[in-house]
Parts: C-alpha cells; sequence; structure tokens
C-alpha cells in the first residue's frame, strides 16, 4: 500500500506539471554572465553554468550568445565535463554583435538534450540602456 502512496504522490505531480524533487536536471542553468566591451562591436562573455548532473558520458557541453529572432551570435564548446567545479565559468571572446542590437541571451547546452534550461538575458554595455 505504501509503494501504491509514492506512486500516486509522483503521478499527482506529474499532472500539476510538477517534477518530483530527485528528478534529474536536463539543461545546464546559466547563472551568471558578465559582458564587457572589447572594441566596435565586439564583446566578452564570462558566463556561469551550474549542471549539478554533470558526468564525463553526459555533461554541459557549450554555451551561445543569441540576438534577436534567436540568431546564433556566438558560441563557447566545452571539451569535457566540469563533474569537480559546479557552478564553473568559461569565457567567450570576441563576438561581433551589430550596433543595432542592444540586448542578448545567453543559453546553455547539454550533450544529451541539446540547448534549454535557465538562460539569462542582459544588456549590452555602452548600448542603450546598457552602462555607458
Amino acid at each position: 500500500m505504501r509503494a501504491a502512496k509514492v506512486m500516486l504522490a509522483g503521478l499527482a505531480l506529474s499532472v500539476a506539471g510538477l517534477a518530483p524533487a530527485d528528478e534529474a536536471q536536463r539543461f545546464p542553468d546559466v547563472v551568471g554572465v558578465e559582458v564587457t566591451e572589447a572594441g566596435e562591436n565586439s564583446f566578452d562573455f564570462d558566463v556561469t553554468l551550474s549542471s549539478p548532473y554533470d558526468s564525463p558520458s553526459r555533461y554541459a557541453d557549450a554555451f551561445r550568445v543569441l540576438g534577436p529572432g534567436d540568431e546564433e551570435l556566438g558560441v563557447r564548446e566545452l571539451l569535457h565535463h566540469h563533474a569537480g567545479e559546479q557552478p564553473f565559468t568559461r569565457r567567450l571572446a570576441g563576438v561581433e554583435i551589430p550596433a543595432e542590437i542592444d540586448s542578448v541571451t545567453v543559453q546553455g547546452r547539454d550533450q544529451e538534450h541539446g540547448y534549454g534550461g535557465e538562460a539569462q538575458t542582459v544588456t549590452l554595455p555602452g548600448r542603450q540602456g546598457g552602462d555607458e
């Protein structure tokens, strides 16, 4: 009977659209983004990702910078897992961004599931609404 109650509790969470607490995170989350101006229309991104499920066979393997309409402006490939370093920060340097774009979104990618998880939108320094 106890197993049935646990199963029903899991079913109730599924029906409510909530994940059980022990369900593994599918995508890396972007938990921090620092942007610095690197030149005219060029920016460096220091991106902090969290991927607590990290393993050598499945891990956060990239992040990307997206402009309006999800146009990909830059990608940083990550070639190994960061299991002992969570969360971790990596830099993507020299991303060319047209002058008419004021803000971008940064999104992480998982080796198995692709892009998803928590993304962050940031205003570019020196652009309208950004740091002058």
